[in-house]
């Protein structure tokens, strides 16, 4: 992200302490927390909750975070269509479902994707599975709300600056 930086064209979440809390949270379960879940997983799981807000900050972010855990680049640009797809193992769907069950708030199916989690992770690697996806929506939302937005030195910002 060298030639990429935000601008916040809404407001600045740091008035009322906010980046304080979620770089907390970001520390505990972030990308580069150390979890028992695996670290392929576990960004894959950011990446979607990315994909599903869409936050411009974290897909880039999480792109790059992605690729730099090993994530085949082909397994990357293939997340959007985890549910059709052969490259993604039995407890990553079970995750990819679960993640996106709890960012889309579908309560009918929620059970059903916790049962089968379940079958593939022990208590502890569900509880860091669901704070992963908590996180990631806890930034998606705040990203999205201050308005950040890409721009690189050949760009101009949305209130007609250059950046």
């Amino acid at each position: 992200m060298a030639d990429v930086h935000f601008v916040n064209r809404r407001f600045d979440p740091d008035v009322i302490g906010f980046h304080t809390i979620a770089k907390d949270m970001a520390a505990a379960v972030g990308y580069t927390a150390t979890l028992s879940v695996d670290r392929g997983l576990a960004q894959l799981l950011r990446l979607r909750v990315a994909q599903l807000t869409p936050c411009s900050y974290c897909l880039i972010l999480h792109t790059e975070a992605a690729r730099d855990v090993g994530l085949a680049p082909e397994k990357i640009a293939h997340l959007p269509s985890w549910r059709e797809s052969t490259m993604f193992r039995e407890d990553e769907v079970a995750a990819l479902a679960y993640t996106e069950a709890l960012t889309l708030f579908d309560q009918a199916a929620f059970p059903t994707c916790h049962e089968e989690l379940a079958r593939f992770f022990d208590e502890t690697a569900i509880a860091e599975i669901a704070a992963v996806v908590i996180n990631m929506n806890v930034w998606t939302r705040l990203k999205l709300a201050q308005g950040a937005v890409p721009v690189t030195d050949d760009t101009t910002t949305a209130d007609g600056s250059r950046s």
